[in-house]
């Protein structure tokens, strides 16, 4: 089974010596009606990686939205 969730990436930190990025993220609630039915299900929560490979970090921009998939690691 997988869960699918919808993200919004709202802050990008940069670490002092530009070896990794912290990237911090949190449920989308509004703006669109789908996002309002996104909301519905994931109504709260936060998600926040660090990522030290530049070619991930760089896929990341800050007031986007991002599909996160969750699924068993079998």
């Amino acid at each position: 089974m997988t869960v699918r969730a919808k993200f919004r990436c709202h802050f990008i930190q940069k670490a002092n010596d530009d070896s990794h990025r912290t990237i911090h993220m949190s449920p989308v609630t509004a703006d669109t009606e789908e996002n309002k039915a996104w909301s519905k299900y994931t109504p709260g929560g936060q998600l926040q990686m660090v990522i030290s490979n530049p070619a991930a970090f760089e896929q990341f921009e800050q007031g986007k939205e991002y599909f996160i998939d969750i699924q068993p690691a079998e």
